[in-house]
């Protein structure tokens, strides 16, 4: 199966067409607007898709009983290859949370207003995206946490940032860390931009739920896999993936081929040839015994 919009977006929503599939996408996602206020929906309509029937997609998974669900994918992290491990067997996808910040400080001229008086937006979100940083590394388990953006407004050299928005996420596959890591960045960032007299509204969206992969479909993959004489490690995805979504409707499981220096998202991404194989052959071994198995 081919899937539109695997990767985040600036609506917010990531995997797009699985999410459509499985009827998770909703009328109110159509309404999301991204930072030129253009719609989601709207969006769809440029593409040449009419919104009403990306709503509707899901009405062809409910005619058809769906067996299983395997995906392969690169890792995107460095785990595999650290390891020397040809085969990661996905053990859980995990959920990410994201955070619109919105800083409302006060604009001030930048040459005559003292220091000490000022309530500069722009400081206080940069201790944002320090507590973002310290919260992911205090993970214990799995866990990260990204700024990705920051706007400031005016803008202005000679003015003091009265505006900011600023855009971040956590991931993780510990429910418990991050449940708990959104309230602690919450009150954190509340309380420091006080400290500066900014006032600051934070808002969560959850773009999905950590998704642990079905035991028996990995037993099955990692099963292959010592068939094949490839070796393996159970290993947990920081990305997300269409298996996410597509888990509402049948039980799924993923493989992971090692990425070169753990490197994604960038011109370096690269998995070698020979993993990309062994990647390929444990997927067909795995679809041939699961489609052996009934129910």
């Amino acid at each position: 199966m081919d899937f539109l919009g695997e990767e985040s977006n600036e609506f917010g929503l990531s995997c797009l067409g699985s999410r459509a599939l499985a009827g998770e996408l909703s009328a109110a996602d159509l309404y999301r607007r991204d930072h030129r206020g253009t719609r989601l929906g709207d969006r769809y309509t440029a593409f040449g898709l009419d919104p009403s029937d990306v709503l509707t997609a899901s009405g062809w998974a409910r005619t058809r009983a769906l067996h299983r669900y395997v995906e392969l994918h690169v890792e995107q992290g460095p785990l595999l290859e650290e390891r020397d491990v040809p085969i990661g067997v996905v053990t859980a996808i995990a959920g990410i949370e994201r955070m619109l910040a919105t800083f409302t400080g006060r604009p001030d001229h930048a040459g005559t207003m003292p220091m000490g008086d000022r309530r500069d937006a722009l400081v206080a979100a940069a201790e944002a995206v320090l507590t973002v940083r310290q919260e992911g590394c205090g993970a214990p388990v799995h866990g990260v946490a990204t700024t990705s953006r920051l706007v400031s407004e005016p803008g202005s050299p000679n003015v003091v940032p009265g505006n900011v928005r600023m855009q971040a996420e956590m991931r993780s596959v510990d429910v418990d860390w991050l449940s708990a890591a959104q309230r602690r960045l919450t009150e954190e960032i509340r309380l420091k931009a006080g400290a500066y007299g900014v006032d600051v509204d934070v808002e969560w969206s959850c773009d999905n739920e950590c998704r642990p992969t079905h035991p028996a479909v990995h037993e099955v993959i990692s099963s292959a896999a010592d068939s094949l004489g490839v070796a393996w490690e159970p290993v947990p995805s920081g990305a997300t993936h269409d298996a996410v979504h597509i888990a509402r409707l049948c039980p799924m499981g993923m493989i992971f081929v090692p990425s070169r220096g753990g490197r994604s998202h960038c011109p370096e991404e690269w998995s070698d040839l020979s993993h990309i194989a062994a990647g390929v052959q444990v997927l067909g071994r795995t679809l041939v015994e699961l489609d052996r198995r009934p129910g």
